[in-house]
This record gives C-alpha cells, structure tokens and sequence, in this order.
C-alpha cells in the first residue's frame, strides 16, 4: 500500500465512524422524543371537550364583538 492508498484508507474509516455517530444521535433524539410527545387524548381537556387552539388564542373566526373590544382596549396606541 502506498501512502495515498493509507490516507484514503484513514479518510473512509473517518468519514464511517462520523456516519456512525450521527446515526446514534439521531436515534436517541428520536427515542427521547417520543417519549416527550403527550398521549393521544391529549386534543381533550379536563371538561371532557375537544379544545380549540384558536379559541384559545382569541383568534377563531366566530369570536364575540365583545371580545375584539376588549383585546382593542389591552394594546396601547403607538
């Protein structure tokens, strides 16, 4: 083997073992995240009711006139 045949060698070894470490990292990202993710009743609160994010927020398409007028109130003029 010549030196070239050596360092192409030592480059592919390199090249493997970061592969391999990449590889391990995104395998336990994926374990320990999925074991963050909340159980698949999660879309129902404590009433028993399916919640809705953008009533939530304040955002739904059928929200009251009140409720505009008061959001309004909160945000100062600029």
């Amino acid at each position: 083997m010549g030196v070239g045949a050596t360092a192409m060698q030592r480059i592919r070894y390199g090249l493997t073992g970061l592969a391999f470490v990449f590889l391990m990292v995104l395998l336990g990202t994926a374990i320990i995240r999925s074991g963050d993710e909340p159980s698949a009743n999660a879309g129902v609160n404590e009433a028993g009711s399916p919640s809705d994010p953008l009533a939530e927020l304040g955002v739904a398409p059928g929200q009251g006139a009140e409720n505009v007028v008061a959001n309004n109130e909160a945000i100062p003029a600029q």
